[in-house]
């Protein structure tokens, strides 16, 4: 059966987008948020400009960021995107025009190069706020988001939950978080705030903390969606959707390998897997099996493979905003170009038939 599909929906632009509120903020975000990950590593500025006056052309009015880009993250391009983005505003004046989400990293040790490895996410959010507006070139955020917990969860595609991940303490780090976050709102730095990778405990957490102490109420949450991972159904989409709570869906594509352009080992030159050391969450062993099963249900329909993958993600009635992104023009184009397709019931039979029996092959 498939997850209930959204029934308002507010189109108002000649490109067909939609358009859906942001949590409880009255804000009105478009169907597809632009992704901007690639920008000063896979894209140079020039491209980026092109795909933000492309994509606000359509229609988007929604833009995703972090200081911690460009991926794969590295000491020489921290911060980068947030630059190139700000550079934009600069040259359009279109800040006005455009509702701005950014992040703050969790603690990553790994990552010595942000305020030393941000062991406490509460102690670190005002610099980091003040950094990235300085990069932005604005004196306001729309949306700030915790880009992981500062918890031992799983995110990332991280398995096995041992007991020792629980220190007793997750709670009060939480509040500090919102606590400081309360601060960055009243200055005028930060209009709403929202989380990222994180879990059911921690979403209804936060909420409760904020209900509680009067602090700000978290609008969105930011976790991976796609066919290859539809973990957000068990849980958190009824969180989402009795809390007002959507889901801005990230790799709705599981980092383009749902293109099929990895398939059979292929690694593309100048692709992600080709230019991140990391282990990608989506190289597991029924990954290829999972994608050529999506795939041959797109060519039996007669649809583009990635335009059936993202409107699938499109039409849940939990997912606010889907975040695409892409190296290529003709890419961008076609991904936004998914708000105008419509799964009809067969098409959403066979997915879920292939999700019974590959499910979440890539969690």
């Amino acid at each position: 059966m498939d997850v209930i599909e959204r029934k308002s929906k507010q189109v108002s632009h000649t490109s067909g987008m939609e358009y859906r509120e942001l949590g409880r903020t009255g804000l009105q975000v478009s169907l597809i948020c632009l992704g901007t990950m690639t920008w000063g590593e896979q894209n140079s500025q020039e491209e980026a400009f092109a795909q933000m006056d492309y994509a606000t052309g359509e229609g988007v009015n929604f833009l995703d960021t972090a200081e911690m880009y460009a991926i794969p993250p590295k000491r020489e391009t921290y911060g980068r995107t947030e630059e190139i983005i700000g550079n934009w505003f600069e040259k359009t004046k279109k800040r006005k025009d455009i509702i701005l989400a950014t992040k703050v990293a969790g603690p990553a040790q790994h990552m010595d190069w942000v305020r030393g490895g941000n062991a406490n996410v509460a102690a670190s959010i005002a610099a980091a706020a003040d950094a990235s507006l300085k990069r932005l070139k604005t004196d306001y955020i729309d949306l700030y988001q915790v880009h992981w917990p500062q918890r031992s969860v799983n995110s990332f595609g991280k398995l096995g939950f041992p007991e020792t991940s629980v220190s007793g303490r997750e709670a009060e780090d939480i509040l500090a978080i919102l606590q400081a976050l309360q601060k960055l709102v009243t200055a005028g730095k930060v209009r709403y705030v929202g989380v990222s990778n994180e879990t059911p405990w921690g979403v209804m957490k936060y909420l409760d903390c904020a209900g509680r102490e009067k602090l700000p109420r978290i609008a969105s949450i930011q976790n991976p969606y796609s066919f290859l991972n539809r973990s957000f159904e068990v849980g958190l989409a009824e969180i989402a959707l009795q809390e007002k709570v959507g889901l801005l869906a990230y790799a709705p594509l599981a980092a383009g390998v749902l293109s099929g352009k990895y398939l059979d080992g292929q690694v593309p030159k100048g692709s992600r897997w080709d230019i991140d050391v990391r282990v990608s969450r989506y190289k597991r062993p029924r990954t290829d099996e999972a994608v050529r099963t999506y795939m041959g249900i797109a060519k039996k329909h007669g649809l583009d493979p990635t335009q059936m993958a993202l409107a699938f993600v499109n039409r849940q009635s939990f997912v606010t905003s889907t975040i695409i992104g892409a190296t290529k023009m003709d890419q961008l184009k076609n991904n936004i170009a998914s708000v105008k397709v419509a799964l009809n019931d067969e098409v959403v039979n066979d997915i879920n038939a292939a999700h019974a029996l590959l499910s979440n092959p890539c969690p």
